[in-house]
This record gives structure tokens, sequence and C-alpha cells, in this order.
């Protein structure tokens, strides 16, 4: 059954180049692998491991370094009952509800797809919003789950986790014949290796980065018309922005591998540099499309007119 949130043709092609393009990564960089271990095998096993571990426990994973947990009906009524009238509305099928217990104000979802979804809030986050505010931010991860983008995201990541530990691995293993046996061609395979692993990541990273970027907006987007509230989409998102600016450093540092699921990005009060490799767009960005979204509702609701 479709969902009646607004689908979003151009997010679906950037899926579908992000994924083509790292695809075709993943080949060159699992055929790289197999030319430095000299076992198809063993490459093609673990590789093929990893990403169905990432792709079938990836809900488990996040929900397990966040802190949070599975909360039932009579635990959470009221969060219960927005996340059932907004999947009414959308037409689609109900996540499971989960909180963590956290202060750091900031939602996400996850999943493989809308079937087997996770939709997950912080305590900080619950405390802090008044109900449109909330029901706007449930929105927005709601439409990540009907556009199927989290799915998306969470394939996508693993080519750049696959790259980071055969950096770190080649850095404290004995792969390139131990410490006595280190000739020019040793040591030019190994840069070689060092080389292919640090691009492919740094290409990972890049087009996840872009495609994430996106997916937030259009996610804006979809809640926004679903719920007819952008101001308080935007309310919400400049409430969260700037509490998370006031959360300790320590606490942002764990939350931050976590960012291209995050409703609005783990970043301290000054990110800095940090921000223009952001998984979100600028608030700023995003409170233009809502205000924009706003008058378009605005116009539609004038006399003798419906929405």
């Amino acid at each position: 059954m479709r969902s009646r949130f607004r689908s979003d043709r151009r997010l679906t092609v950037r899926m579908g180049i992000t994924l083509f393009l790292l695809g075709l990564l993943y080949v060159a960089f699992v055929a790289a692998l197999i030319v430095l271990l000299k076992s198809w095998v063993l490459v093609v096993v673990v590789a093929a491991a990893l990403l169905g571990a990432q792709y079938w426990f990836s809900d488990r994973i996040a929900l397990f370094a966040m802190h949070g947990r599975v909360v039932e009906r009579e635990e959470f009524p009221a969060l219960h009952a927005v996340i059932d009238r907004l999947c009414a509305m959308a037409d689609m099928p109900v996540p499971v509800v989960a909180v963590s217990y956290m202060d750091m104000p900031n939602a996400f979802a996850t999943g493989r797809n809308p079937d087997n979804a996770v939709v997950c809030v912080t305590t900080g986050l619950l405390r802090r919003l008044a109900p449109a505010e909330l029901e706007g931010v449930l929105a927005h991860e709601l439409s990540h789950v009907a556009h199927k983008d989290v799915a998306v995201i969470t394939v996508a990541s693993f080519l750049g986790v696959i790259a980071g530990l055969v950096v770190r691995f080649a850095f404290y293993s004995e792969i390139f014949g131990g410490r006595g046996r280190k000739d020019q061609n040793t040591l030019a395979l190994f840069a070689m290796v060092m080389g292919v692993s640090a691009a492919v990541y740094a290409i990972s990273f890049l087009l996840i980065r872009a495609l994430s970027r996106y997916r937030e907006l259009a996610a804006d987007r979809a809640a926004a018309l679903l719920t007819g509230r952008p101001s308080a989409l935007a309310s919400a998102l400049t409430k969260v922005t700037g509490d998370i600016g006031r959360i300790p450093s320590e606490d942002l540092r764990t939350a931050q591998a976590f960012n291209a699921f995050y409703f609005t990005p783990a970043l301290g009060a000054e990110p800095g540099i940090a921000r223009f490799f952001s998984t979100h767009p600028s608030l700023e960005q995003r409170l233009e499309q809502l205000g924009r979204i706003s008058a378009e509702l605005g116009e539609a609701a004038a006399p003798g007119r419906t929405v």
C-alpha cells in the first residue's frame, strides 16, 4: 500500500545514483582486497557477513549505541498516540516505538523497510517539545521510513565502515610480512592499499553527505505537508538545534557516529569547519524551505479554496 507522504522523485533519483556509484566503488574495493589477501573466498565471506549484519541488525545496533529501548503503549501512551495518528494519516505500518534515556534532544528512525522500522526519541526531546512540535519531528522521522531512505543510508554507510576498518587493520597487523621482511615491494603494496582505502572512504563519505543533506530537506517537506503545520516543525528545529549546542561535548561525541540518522546533527555550539561536512543542511536552509511551504499552504487556505 502506497504511503500518503508526498513522494519525491529527486530523492529517488539521488538514492539510485548514490547506490550505483557506491556499488561500483564496492566492486573495485573488493577486487583490491582480493589482490591483497590472495583469497577471494575470505574477502567475499567477510564482506557479505558484515553487510548482512549491518542491514539486518542496524536497528538493534543503533538502539544499543544510543541507550534506547523499545517501550510499550502503557509506558508512553502520548508518544504512541501521536505515532499511531500520523501513521493513520500517512497510511503506513506503525513502527516499533523506542525511547533513549538521554538528555540530548533528538530522534531517529532506523530499519530495513517500513514493516521493520523503529522510531526512537530521546527523553530530552520529549521534555522540551510542545505536542505540535513533537508531531512535526515524528512526521519527519516517519517520512524517512516511507521514502525508504533509511535503508539506503544504512547500506551506503557500509562501504565507508569497511574502508576505515581496513586502514586500521593494515596499521596494526602482520599482514604485510612482519617487521623484518618489509622490503620496498611490501612497503609499496602497503602504501597502495592505504591509498585505495583512504580514497574509498573519502568518496563514500562525500556521496553519503550529499544524499543525506537532500533527504533531510525531503523529510522536512513531506512532514510539513502531511501535518499541515510547517511552523510547528520550524519551531522544533530552532529549539532542538539551540539546545543541542548547550549539551556537553563528551555527550555529543558519543552520538556523532549516528548523525546521518538524527533529526538534527549532534554538533556543538560552534561546529566550525564540521558544518561543511555535515550530514544535514544548515538550520537556515531548513527554515527557509519551511517558510516557503507555510506561505504556500496559507495561499491554499485562502477564502473560497480548500487545502
